[in-house]
């Protein structure tokens, strides 16, 4: 039991460079939605062809959809924790895990 309760506490460094990566992604991935959807919106512009603008603007939606969700996964892990049953016995140890993702450092 002690193994478990003391997991996030003894792997911090892990933890803390996994939320630097999230970090990284959080400021990547919208700028990544921006700049292939001013691409392929561009694109069929251009070409002024109604069904190519239409499909950019699908795509694009698609993608900020996909960029959303990815934000919300962090948000959606800790709500599923908190409804299992026994997850009272390592609250501490992920609060641990949770400070260390959500700040980058711990």
């Amino acid at each position: 039991m002690s193994l478990a309760v003391n997991f996030c506490t003894g792997t911090k460094s892990i933890w803390a460079l996994i939320g630097k990566v999230l970090f990284i992604f959080k400021i990547v991935i919208p700028i990544l939605i921006i700049i292939f959807g001013m691409m392929d919106l561009g694109k069929a512009v251009v070409a002024a062809k109604d069904d190519e603008i239409k499909k950019a603007v699908k795509m694009l939606a698609m993608r900020a959809v996909a960029g959303v969700i990815i934000f919300f996964i962090p948000t959606l892990i800790g709500f599923v924790f908190k409804i299992v049953d026994g997850f009272s016995d390592v609250q501490n140890d992920y609060d641990v895990c949770a400070k260390c993702i959500s700040k980058g450092s711990c």
